[in-house]
């Protein structure tokens, strides 16, 4: 081993500036290392100078004394082509002196309506980082009022050192407003060119901003066609002071597929797969097709197929709408029904910011049904919509945000005339406390509702059930519904669901999770009628994987009669 002891010693000091030195240091974090060589450990003693200056000027601290003493010899002093075969001790001392404020703390010109940091100004502390923050932000301010080649044109930054001051002089030079030029593609791609443009939305002629600059990234990347957008402002400005945007694109893959697994021991197993083109017809168009067979083994009902196809065209009527046509095919063998159907439609997607988007689309469903009142036949035009506004930090795996879905299924009788609509909404809220949130608490709220003029024109799947994984574990996959009489059920026009799940991180890979959800299912729409609740909970435990957590939930029923005993669940990723 080549370093035994590092002796670590701040005068004076806090310890909150203590803690930061430590953490800074290269030295300590070479102690105890068996693989590294004296070479190796001496390159980290010299280097510690810049490190513990640096950190104390972050800090305020432009008069300290930074000592690196290397078996009893300070290590500025070893000649580099002389160094020790080995180190056994090293010393390390640090005065950091006053804590430096600013005298003067002047940044001009300023853009309109710029705010310098509070930070920023006599008699706060002198930190380097807020100097560096005072002209990231002086040069944000120009740049987003269109003066994109802003320049910091000088600076006088003087320490006083009797007075433990810093004074801090910032000039800049704005330059001409700029506006956008041409967006010049400077890489292949096997996106069409005009497809990429269309797609880009790139802004020509309008005033130079940085967020539009961003936009236009973002809307080329949520394609999925590309695995890298890079734009690139061009050195020099062009006639009129317009800039040039170069483009440089990677291709991402275009085929991909996947598959996934989840087991319940009540619900039996589920199985689905997804096939994927990225760019189907060469215009970044999506083309995907699902599979499901759910069911396998279920202790209530059958065995359930699903088949879905959906195509995408990006940036269909102007760069942030996009259209969409689909075709579905199932057959549900559920407690409550068994149902055959196929759909066909199309619709187009609104992409409004990073955390909304809406849905909006027409569609012919048919079905053939058998439930408690015999064999049935559906043919119904719907207009299917959506609106869904998601803030999560991560979707695998949220610790903080919120998620809104809000769907509803105006819908009409191809065969009777009858009207009617299916209604959804799904909110969830995540706080996340504790140190890097390893405590989540999180909730969740469904309610659904379905109305007709004829209560015979609703597909019994557009009905309500609960329990299960997706609603209330610990009891039955939809167990819960209305007495249809003989020991048949049938679903309610309305129903709520309520979850809760307090999460815990005990190590980096392993967390423990205990939940608690509650149903109700309505005979009427809008609550109507009569109803009756059930509840659930139990425990759970997650393992970190790179696809997201590995899920293991056991629960049993709290209240209710719909179930007893312990039940099971198996998947990935957060039950919500």
């Amino acid at each position: 081993m080549a370093l035994d002891v590092v002796n670590f010693s701040v005068a004076g000091a806090d310890d909150e500036l203590e803690d930061e030195l430590k953490s800074a240091s290269l030295v300590l974090s070479s102690e105890g290392d068996a693989e590294k060589d004296s070479r190796d450990v001496f390159a980290a003693a010299l280097a510690e100078y810049g490190q513990l200056v640096q950190t104390l000027y972050a800090n305020g601290y432009y008069g300290g004394v930074v000592r690196v003493r290397v078996d009893g010899r300070e290590a500025a002093q070893i000649p580099p082509f002389d160094v020790p075969g080995s180190i056994r001790r090293i010393d390390i001392s640090v005065n950091p002196g006053p804590q430096f404020r600013f005298g003067t703390a002047k940044a001009a010109p300023l853009a309109p309506n710029t705010e310098m940091p509070d930070e920023f100004r006599t008699g706060e502390i002198a930190r380097s980082v807020t100097v560096q923050q005072a002209v990231d932000v002086a040069v944000l301010g120009w740049r987003e009022a269109g003066y994109a080649k802003v320049d910091l044109a000088g600076q006088t930054i003087t320490a006083n050192h009797a007075n433990a001051q810093l004074s801090a002089s910032l000039a800049f030079a704005p330059g001409p407003k700029v506006r956008f030029g041409k967006l010049r593609q400077n890489t292949e791609s096997a996106v069409r060119t005009d497809r990429i443009a269309r797609i880009a939305g790139f802004p020509e002629g309008r005033v130079f901003s940085p967020d539009d600059l961003e936009t236009v990234a973002k809307r080329l990347r949520r394609t999925g066609a590309f695995s890298s957008v890079t734009l690139t402002e061009a050195d020099t400005l062009g006639p009129g002071n317009t800039m040039d945007i170069g483009l440089a694109l990677v291709d991402e893959a275009p085929r991909r597929f996947g598959f996934g697994a989840e087991l319940g021991s009540i619900e039996g197993l589920q199985l689905t797969a997804f096939w994927l083109h990225r760019n189907m017809f060469g215009g970044a168009e999506r083309f995907r097709v699902d599979g499901e067979v759910a069911g396998i083994g279920s202790q209530h009902g059958g065995i359930d197929y699903y088949l879905d196809a959906r195509l995408d065209q990006p940036a269909t009527f102007g760069p942030d709408t996009h259209a969409f046509v689909f075709g579905s095919l199932a057959y549900e063998d559920e407690p409550g029904y068994i149902s055959r159907s196929a759909g066909l439609g199309g619709g187009v997607k609104r992409i409004f910011s990073d955390t909304l988007e809406g849905e909006l689309g027409a569609a012919l469903l048919y079905s053939e049904t058998t439930d408690v009142l015999g064999d049935r036949r559906f043919f119904l035009f719907a207009l299917p919509a959506s609106l869904t506004w998601d803030r999560r930090n991560d979707k695998l795996d949220t610790t903080r945000g919120t998620y809104l879905k809000a769907e509803a299924i105006p819908f009409v009788s191809v065969d009777t005339g009858g009207t009617g609509a299916w209604l959804y909404g799904d909110g969830r809220a995540y706080r996340g406390f504790g140190a890097e949130d390893r405590f989540v608490l999180a909730g969740r709220v469904q309610v659904g509702s379905v109305f007709a003029g004829n209560s015979n024109d609703i597909p019994p799947d557009y009905l309500f059930y609960s329990g299960g994984g997706g609603t209330v574990r610990g009891q039955p996959y939809k167990s819960l519904g209305l007495d249809a009489g003989g020991g048949e059920i049938t679903g309610g026009q309305s129903f709520a669901v309520l979850s809760a799940e307090l999460r815990a991180q005990i190590t980096d890979k392993i967390g423990v999770v205990g939940f608690v959800d509650a149903g109700h299912v309505a005979g009427g729409s809008l609550f109507d009628g009569d109803g009756n609740w059930h509840t659930g909970g139990g425990i759970g435990v997650r393992y970190k994987t790179p696809i997201g957590p590995l899920r293991l939930d056991v629960a049993g029923p709290i209240s209710g009669d719909t179930g007893d005993g312990v039940q099971v669940y198996i998947g990935i990723g957060q039950a919500f």
